[in-house]
């Protein structure tokens, strides 16, 4: 009796295995592959945040830019939107302006529905032009058909 108490009997003190120190990654492998198609599903969805139908035009296509693009966006009512956030006429100038001053050099592209009147439009250029930026362009359609 007093052997089996000390372990040194018996089936379960014979078989003894060691702690397992491997990871499996197949589950990780699994997870992240499906995080990358859903990603890669996802991403152009998120181009743009506001639905404008831009005008058709023939040009060339506007060169890709590293890094965030300066989005003004105006819509068929005529709000604007400073990237996704909407934003007064009056508040325009001001918030360019800052952009400007944090260094900010790069193109501003803008964006409007194809019913815009050209006045609203001209005078975000003007608020563009005002604010500091030297470039800025005008986004549309070019699959015209």
């Amino acid at each position: 009796m007093a052997m089996m108490m000390q372990g040194g009997g018996g089936r379960r003190g014979r078989r003894r295995r060691g702690l397992n120190s491997e990871i499996n990654v197949t589950p990780f492998v699994d997870v992240m592959l499906v995080l990358l198609i859903v990603f890669m599903v996802t991403a152009p969805l998120l181009v743009t945040g506001i639905d404008v139908a831009l005008p058709n035009a023939q040009a060339r296509p506007l060169p890709q830019t590293q890094g965030e693009v300066l989005a003004l966006t105006i819509t068929e009512e005529g709000v604007i939107y400073l990237q996704e956030e909407e934003i007064s006429m009056q508040e325009l100038r001001p918030r360019l302006a800052a952009i400007v001053s944090t260094g900010y050099s790069q193109r501003v592209y803008v964006r409007g529905d194809g019913v815009v009147p050209l006045e609203i439009v001209a005078q975000v250029l003007a608020a563009i032009q005002a604010a500091g930026f030297n470039s800025a362009a005008i986004v549309t359609d070019s699959n015209a058909g």
